[in-house]
């Protein structure tokens, strides 16, 4: 439960869900989006120094990249170079991955001793997926030991599923300067998606990240177009 002066976490997620759509569907290139989903992080995650994001090909290496400072960019550099590191870890097991300080963290000590020269202590990772697709990983940094607790994890886990399905829509592949067909249709679709979300939310009790997983999870069952799952759920 949150607390009575803080934004609740499903409603903190909505929000943020919408700023980084105006922000994504707008951007031409992949490189200014993955900017933007970056600068949001930072922005939104409480305890966060600096963030990042890596769109990472499939033989582990940073095809694209974004950071909010020198030393964030850095700290990731080193991990792509030493090829270890936590947001690797998060992309390879598709999993979230804490560093609650790296003094004490045994996993990663090369890349652990000279993140700490940068004075950041604590790391966040979350995988950027779509389907089988592995993208990348966001991740968020911080100066003390722990600065990043249950609900920053939530922010931002919640954050990458949305930031994967808009970034995997911007084609990275041939470095293309617009949008691809399917954004464009998400585009002129998304608000049938959104109404069909408000629907469940409503009548079914359900997070804004359980409908759109469950319209995601219909669409994928049945091999029917999201806006048009969400079409019929409206129409029942």
């Amino acid at each position: 439960m949150a607390p009575d002066d803080a934004v609740p976490l499903d409603d903190e997620l909505a929000a943020l869900v919408l700023r980084l759509s105006k922000h994504l569907l707008s951007q031409t290139r992949v490189n200014r989006a993955i900017e933007v989903t970056a600068a949001l992080a930072l922005e939104t995650v409480d305890g966060a120094a600096g963030a990042g994001v890596s769109l990472i090909t499939a033989d582990g290496q940073a095809q694209s990249q974004a950071a909010t400072s020198d030393r964030v960019l850095e700290a990731d550099e080193i991990q792509y170079e030493l090829g270890e590191g936590p947001c690797l870890s998060a992309w390879v097991d598709q999993c979230t991955v804490t560093v609650d300080d790296v003094a004490t963290d045994p996993r990663w000590p090369r890349w652990s001793a000279d993140v700490a020269a940068l004075s950041l202590r604590s790391s966040l990772s979350v995988p950027l997926t779509v389907g089988e697709a592995r993208l990348g990983a966001v991740k968020v940094y911080g100066e003390h030991p722990a600065a990043f607790d249950r609900r920053s994890r939530g922010i931002l886990e919640g954050y990458a599923v949305s930031a994967s399905l808009l970034l995997a829509n911007v084609d990275c592949l041939d470095n293309v300067s617009r949008l691809s067909a399917r954004l464009r249709h998400a585009m002129a679709a998304r608000d049938t998606v959104q109404v069909a979300k408000g629907h469940l939310m409503g009548h079914d009790q359900m997070t804004e990240d359980a409908a759109l997983q469950y319209l995601i999870a219909e669409s994928n069952r049945t091999g029917r177009p999201l806006t048009v799952v969400a079409a019929e759920i409206l129409e029942r």
